[in-house]
């Protein structure tokens, strides 16, 4: 009986990852329409603004909750007791998964489109992580990791360029694009990495805590940089905009709250390649709600080839 409800919950972190790839494949698009309205980082921040909103009306309930009370205040009382090495590790998580990945990930949307960066990030995100688990985790490099290595690096040439170097030269309008698409993979590598060494050395923490505590720095850095900026007013008079409100519940309360739980959750109950072997599905869902929606971007048939071998070359480096 238990291995069966053992079963059953594997199959669960299954399902919620087959719907946070298909929510997050969608979400470039609707990333695609809100930077109509407003630039990048302001977007970044309306996503981070509902998602705290809706951190903390969780967080009432389970204050609030009688069945949760007990194990919300426990919880509490280990976060309060936590070290520093617990807050830089959660400091360091939303830098590089929230403020500064999502403000890169959105000028690249902005810049070239929606299909090219979900491709490279998606592809490459999974390389990175196995050569980050090589690193910290000590997991082992074999040659066949090598070719695959070397394979996902002829890849990500042609995915980035389509074949014309020109495109990655300063002089290319979309070169500052290219640069923010070449950065997201590491950021996220880097987030996956640091949230498995906060479930290794904080395993008693609970996985919206964790979450909830970088959503919220997260949230605190991106209105320090919109203010910076001078984007604050652009972001304020915009607020109230339907489109922008649609796009912010979507990308807050769906992509963030939901996917970012279903990924940290299942981080903990799988092994980073198999999770991360889920991102191989997310740009090919992005291509086909791309030509759905009719977005204006160019996709060459070497940035498809490129695709194909850089997802050759993943299944190679995770393969046993």
């Amino acid at each position: 009986m238990s291995s069966i409800q053992i079963d059953f919950k594997i199959y669960l972190v299954y399902v919620s990852l087959i719907l946070m790839i298909t929510f997050w494949g969608l979400s470039f698009i609707i990333v695609h329409i809100a930077v109509e309205y407003i630039p990048p980082l302001s977007v970044a921040l309306y996503r981070l603004f509902v998602a705290s909103i809706s951190f903390f009306i969780i967080d009432i309930y389970f204050k609030f909750s009688k069945k949760c009370n007990r194990a919300h205040l426990h919880t509490n009382e280990m976060v309060s007791k936590q070290s520093l090495n617990f807050w830089i590790l959660i400091l360091l998580a939303s830098f590089s998964g929230i403020s500064l990945y999502l403000f890169f990930l959105y000028s690249a949307v902005e810049l070239i489109g929606p299909s090219i960066p979900a491709l490279y990030d998606c592809l490459v995100s999974p390389v990175i992580i196995a050569i980050f688990s090589i690193i910290f985790f000590r997991e082992k490099l074999k040659k066949v990791k090598i070719v695959g290595f070397v394979l996902a690096s002829i890849g990500s040439y042609f995915l980035i360029t389509g074949g014309d170097i020109t495109k990655i030269t300063p002089e290319s309008p979309s070169f500052l694009g290219y640069i923010f698409i070449l950065l997201t993979p590491l950021l996220w590598a880097t987030y996956s990495t640091v949230i498995k060494q906060l479930e290794k050395s904080h395993g008693s923490q609970s996985d919206f805590k964790i979450l909830k505590f970088i959503t919220y720095f997260g949230c605190l850095e991106l209105f320090i940089f919109v203010v910076i900026s001078n984007q604050l007013y652009i972001f304020l008079t915009n607020f109230l905009n339907i489109v922008l409100i649609l796009c912010g519940v979507y990308l807050g309360l769906i992509c963030f709250v939901f996917g970012y739980y279903a990924w940290n959750y299942s981080q903990k109950k799988l092994q980073s390649s198999k999770v991360a072997s889920f991102l191989y599905i997310e740009p090919f869902i992005t291509l086909i709600f791309s030509f759905m929606f009719r977005r204006t971007e160019t996709i060459l048939l070497l940035n498809i080839v490129g695709a194909i071998i850089v997802l050759f070359a993943v299944v190679i480096i995770n393969c046993k």
